[in-house]
This record gives structure tokens, C-alpha cells and sequence, in this order.
């Protein structure tokens, strides 16, 4: 009684020393630390960011609002980074549940009729009076794992690491899809305001054609003179087909990232009042780690890669496994269910210590803990990324304010230009020379504003993107 005692007390004090060691295999993840400013260099830091608010609310426009509704109802980059969110969260559903025991059912029907002169078939024949064996076996079949150090836990943890992961990807791609779209479609609103320009160009050309070749039949210019005046003309004139090509291939382009087929894209909105010049606000560069889905996917990479060493280390000791079975077991199939007599039953237990395993365990645990240092360096990398990102975007947005500025004056003093030439020109004060001059200068001067003004608006866009904004 004494001995059984002592041999009970032996198996409870190892169990209990087992599931004490369980806490001491693999660590909780712990995010690496980061020495990021209290504010972005070219800005002011502020409470709040823009990346907080979602894109219906960012951009007013209620075209652009319609195309992005679009893309991401049948973007097909989306729909794949979709499905593999949903991959993974079948993989977690599945570590949820590695805890729990393996049942499976099993039913077995087996016949043998050794040969008479064997030793099985003359044991056969001397104890059953028959050469002739049947079993038939209809059970269940148990085995569980128990974790003592931890693995399924950190397998659990790592499956869900992933699933995290892939949904952090999914809303990355969101962000980005909102940010080509817009791209997309102020670059279309640029190119129609460049067209409008180029359309407005060849008319006052053929006024100043019309203007020199009066002027040539006066005998006050050359055929010269006409000549210049046709090929700034026809220099205004060849812009046209050029912006309309340009247009149509980048319908086409928006059309592809909402999985649409090719088509035209019904707009009202105008280049000029497809924006406001409001303040944006970029809050802390800390902001990044919560509201970045990039920065979030390669932090629920690095927190699965640290699950892993912990299976890793964990697949080095030892592995306890219970198994039981049960069912009904006969040689007669009109015995198979007589019960009691047909029941049976088994119960194992077991260790399995990994001994020599040809370096495979090691290689494995140092494998694992080299990727984790390699998502740690993804991982600070990608967070320095996002906050040049955002900084390289306000410089961009606070110099284009500044270029706009300047591009309109001088579009104002290109246009006054060119009045004054042909007045000079009527009265003969300036030659043909500088009324050509004028007016290429006034082309090109309006068509740098509206590029300098879709610049402006991809700053906007390119701020809101880098801070996180696009996924609400």
C-alpha cells in the first residue's frame, strides 16, 4: 500500500514539474523597441491624422468615390488577398482545436485460411477444429498529445500570427488600390483640363493665322511670318489627338483595376475645384505602428515567427502521448454484438524522446530563430520606411503649394503677354516673332500648371496612403 503511494506521488510530482517546465519553452512575444520622434520632420506634430478618417470622407468627390467603390467591390488583386485571408483563418480554426484529442472510428472485417501444414493452420485445427479464421472489429480509436512544453500553444499562436497577418495584407492592398485609383483618376482630370487648354490653343492660333496672313496680304510680313504662325498652330493642334489617346488608355486603366471592361468614365468634375486646400494633419510617427496595414502585417509576421521557435524548441523534448480504443471484437460475425462478452478495451500512455535525429532538431530551432531576427529587421525597416514616406509626402505637398502659386502667376502674366503682343503687333511694335513667342510660352505655362496641380493632388493622396489611410 506504501509502494503505491509513493509510486502515485512520483507520477503526480512529475506531471506537475512537467507542466511547470511547459512556461519556461519558447517566449511571449514582446514588440522590439523603437526610438521614434516625437514628430515628423517637416511638420508639426498633431493629436490626430487623416489616416483615421475612411476614404469616403477623404476624397468628396463623388466620381472618384463611385470608381473606388468599384475597384473594391471587383478588384481581382483584392478578391486574392481575400481568399488567402480566409485560407488562413481555416488554419487557425484548425490550431484552435489541436489541443483537444484525435478520435477516429474504425470497423474491420478480416478473413485467413492458413495452409494445413503450417504451424498456424495445425494450431487452428488442433484448438478450433477449423483452418478457417474470421474477426470482425467495430471501435473507436483515441490519441492526445498533451502539451506540456507548449507546442501546440505556439503552434495556435503562430496560425493566428498568419491569419492576423494575411488580413493586414488584405487591407494594405485596400490602401493601395484607393491610392492608384485616385492617382488614376486625377491624372485623367489633368489631362482633360490639358486637352481643354490645347483645344483653346489651336483656336487663338487660328485667330493669329488669320491675323498674319492679313497682315502678309497688307505687305507688313513675309510668307514667313504666316509659315511660323501655322506651325504654332499646328504644335497646339497636335497635342489634341495625343491628350485624347492618353485619356482613353487611362479610362482604360481605371477600368482594369475595378475588373471592368474597357469603357469611357462619366465625370463633371474639373481639375480646379477637385480639391480644397485644407490642412492635413499627420499626427506622430508612433501612429504608423497601429495604423499602417504593411507595418501591422510584418509585425504579425514577426509574432508567428517567434511562435515558431517556441515549436521548435518545444519538437527537441520529449513527447507524451495517450491512446485508448474501444469497441466490440468477435471471430464470429453472430458474436459481434453480444455484449458484454464482445466488448474490449485498451489504454497507453507513452514518452518520446528525440535522441539522434541527424541534426534535423537543431537545424530546425536555429533556422527558426534566424528567421525570427530577420522579421525583427522587416519589421524596423518597414516602420523607418512608412516614416520616410510620410515625410518625403508633406515636403512634396508643401513645395507643390508654393509651385502652384507661382505656376498661376504665371499662367496670368503668359495670357496678359500674349493680348499685348498682338496689340504691338497690330500697331507695329512688336514683330510676328514675339507674338509666336508669347503664345508657346502661355501653352506651356498652362499646361505646367495643371501637371503641377495633379502633383498637388497625388501629395494628398500619397500623404493619406503613407500615414495609413484607405482600409477604413
Amino acid at each position: 500500500m506504501y509502494s503505491m503511494y509513493n509510486f502515485y506521488k512520483s507520477i503526480i510530482f512529475l506531471l506537475v514539474s512537467l507542466l511547470m517546465l511547459a512556461c519556461s519553452v519558447g517566449k511571449n512575444y514582446k514588440r522590439p523597441e523603437f526610438n521614434t520622434p516625437q514628430q515628423y520632420t517637416s511638420g508639426v506634430s498633431s493629436d490626430s491624422s487623416i489616416a483615421t478618417q475612411s476614404w469616403k470622407t477623404f476624397f468628396v468627390d463623388t466620381t472618384l468615390q463611385r470608381l473606388i467603390d468599384q475597384t473594391l467591390a471587383s478588384n481581382f488583386n483584392l478578391q486574392l488577398a481575400m481568399k488567402r485571408m480566409e485560407v488562413s483563418r481555416e488554419y487557425a480554426k484548425q490550431a484552435r482545436l489541436a489541443w483537444l484529442p484525435a478520435l477516429n472510428a474504425q470497423v474491420g472485417v478480416s478473413t485467413n485460411t492458413p495452409s494445413e501444414n503450417s504451424l498456424n493452420g495445425l494450431s487452428l485445427k488442433n484448438f478450433l477444429g477449423t483452418n478457417h479464421l474470421e474477426d470482425y472489429t467495430i471501435g473507436l480509436n483515441l490519441s492526445w498529445e498533451i502539451d506540456v512544453w507548449g507546442k501546440i500553444r505556439r503552434q495556435k499562436e503562430a496560425a493566428l500570427a498568419n491569419y492576423l497577418q494575411t488580413y493586414e495584407a488584405s487591407r494594405a492592398v485596400q490602401t493601395s488600390l484607393v491610392a492608384q485609383v485616385a492617382h488614376s483618376y486625377y491624372n485623367l482630370l489633368m489631362m482633360d483640363a490639358q486637352l481643354k487648354i490645347a483645344k483653346g490653343n489651336v483656336l487663338l492660333s487660328d485667330s493669329i493665322v488669320q491675323m498674319m496672313q492679313l497682315q502678309k496680304s497688307a505687305g507688313e510680313v513675309t510668307e514667313l511670318a504666316v509659315q511660323q504662325a501655322i506651325t504654332q498652330q499646328q504644335n497646339a493642334a497636335l497635342l489634341v489627338p495625343q491628350l485624347e489617346q492618353a485619356i482613353q488608355l487611362q479610362e482604360n486603366a481605371i477600368h482594369l483595376l475595378s475588373g471592368e471592361w474597357p469603357g469611357l468614365i462619366v465625370r463633371s468634375a474639373e481639375l480646379e475645384t477637385s480639391w480644397t486646400d485644407d490642412t492635413l494633419s499627420a499626427g506622430i510617427p508612433a501612429d504608423l505602428l497601429s495604423l499602417r496595414p504593411d507595418v501591422r502585417a510584418n509585425e504579425r509576421a514577426l509574432m508567428a515567427a517567434n511562435a515558431r521557435v517556441g515549436v521548435a524548441q518545444a519538437n527537441m523534448y520529449p513527447t507524451l502521448n495517450l491512446t485508448a480504443a474501444g469497441g466490440l471484437n468477435a471471430f464470429k460475425a453472430t458474436n459481434w454484438f453480444i455484449v458484454p462478452a464482445s466488448l474490449f478495451g485498451t489504454a497507453a500512455g507513452g514518452l518520446l524522446q528525440p535522441v539522434f535525429q541527424r541534426r534535423l532538431l537543431r537545424t530546425q530551432r536555429n533556422v527558426a530563430v534566424l528567421e525570427r531576427e530577420q522579421r525583427v529587421i522587416e519589421f524596423r525597416q518597414s516602420v523607418l520606411t512608412a516614416a520616410h514616406e510620410v515625410t518625403n509626402a508633406m515636403v512634396k505637398l508643401d513645395k507643390l503649394k508654393i509651385q502652384q502659386q507661382v505656376a498661376n502667376d504665371r499662367v496670368q502674366v503668359s495670357k496678359q503677354a500674349v493680348k499685348n503682343a498682338r496689340m504691338l503687333f497690330r500697331s507695329g511694335l512688336a514683330n510676328y516673332l514675339e507674338v509666336i513667342t508669347a503664345q508657346s510660352r502661355a501653352l506651356q505655362a498652362e499646361l505646367d500648371e495643371a501637371a503641377i496641380v495633379r502633383q498637388l493632388l497625388s501629395a494628398r493622396v500619397e500623404l493619406y496612403q503613407s500615414l495609413g489611410g484607405g482600409w477604413r
